[in-house]
């Protein structure tokens, strides 16, 4: 089935959820360009995530952060994940609503767990107790992820596949966003 996407959407949702994943996948079946808004930071920085955290600070990066995101949202239609702290600016949340649709891709913590555990690259979770920090930020963020326009749930051993497919399915209840050719 071949779709018309009328407006950006916005993955949102927790480190590990499948964002970049289900986002470039979902992008594909769409035929609609895939951003990130993490990899659109490191290119304008020319430095990675974790470098900018530490030389210049989280409310550095979150400013860079809104930045991007408000570029890549005037841009044509597409997908674009956002890092897992973007959705809880309040600006962001605007500009997302004003200029496309938020699709939160929800993941319990063990998932989560599992997905990141073995990786260096996320900041936050440099601490030396690792999964209560996940723990921590999973619980402090999912009321504000709550208030994305639309919720698709993953769990183990759904493909990648299967959640775009599942992501679809929300966004075509959406004809101001998804539409049949």
């Amino acid at each position: 089935m071949k779709w018309r996407l009328k407006k950006p959407v916005v993955l949102v949702g927790m480190m590990g959820a499948g964002k970049t994943a289900v986002g470039t996948h979902l992008a594909r079946d769409l035929g609609v360009p895939f951003l990130d808004s993490d990899d659109e930071i490191v290119k304008a920085a020319n430095m990675s995530i974790a470098e900018i955290f530490s030389r210049d600070g989280e409310p550095f990066f979150r400013l860079k952060e809104s930045q991007v995101i408000s570029r890549l949202l005037a841009g044509p239609p597409g997908i674009l994940s956002t890092g897992g702290g973007a959705w809880l600016s309040e600006a962001n949340r605007q500009a997302i609503s004003a200029h496309g649709v938020a699709v939160w891709l929800r993941a319990d913590l063990e998932l989560l767990w599992q997905r990141v555990r073995h990786k260096n690259t996320r900041p936050l979770l440099r601490t030396p107790d690792p999964y209560g920090t996940l723990k921590s930020l999973l619980e402090a963020r999912e009321p504000v992820y709550a208030l994305a326009d639309l919720v698709v749930d993953s769990r183990p051993g759904l493909s990648i596949d299967a959640m775009a497919d599942k992501v679809v399915e929300a966004l075509a209840t959406r004809p101001d966003v998804l539409e049949r050719k």
